[in-house]
């Protein structure tokens, strides 16, 4: 199975990303997956980002989103983290703007692992302690130290 931390780096955990809006959002996620993982296009991710959710927001209550695509060029999955200085409006289904980001980029056949890693995630930020603890952390290295923590049971 494979574990969130090793599809997340420090380096993709983000805090007071600067919001603004949906569109701006999934923007910076996209030239920081880029930046991080050069074989990869921003405009690109950012375009896959953007079909994914017309299909319907991966905003999924509690002030968290899941963005998440299949990407043409991916060859394993890759993870990023934001917490933004200010909720933006996500089209989310309780209504609640959306601080938290935990994005997942998949190759694009990859569905089982895709699945499981998105029931990960979700379960996850499920639990009010866990969504807690990354809104409270100070740096983008205590907010994957988080995730980390949670996969180790602490």
């Amino acid at each position: 199975m494979i574990r969130l931390e090793n599809i997340l780096t420090p380096g993709r955990s983000l805090v007071n990303v600067p919001g603004g809006s949906k569109k701006r959002v999934l923007e910076q996620i996209a030239n920081l997956v880029a930046r991080e993982v050069p074989e990869l296009d921003s405009q690109d991710i950012f375009e896959s980002l953007i079909a994914r959710e017309k299909l319907g927001s991966t905003g999924f209550g509690n002030g968290i989103a899941i963005p998440h695509c299949r990407l043409p060029g991916c060859t394993s999955p890759i993870s990023a983290l934001l917490r933004l200085d200010s909720p933006v409006d996500f089209d989310a289904i309780d209504g609640a703007p959306v601080d938290l980001l935990f994005v997942l980029l998949v190759p694009e056949a990859a569905t089982d692992a895709h699945l499981e890693l998105l029931r990960q995630i979700a379960s996850m930020l499920d639990r009010g302690d866990v969504r807690e603890r990354l809104r409270h952390a100070p740096s983008g290295e205590a907010l994957y130290q988080v995730v980390v923590d949670i996969q180790n049971g602490r």
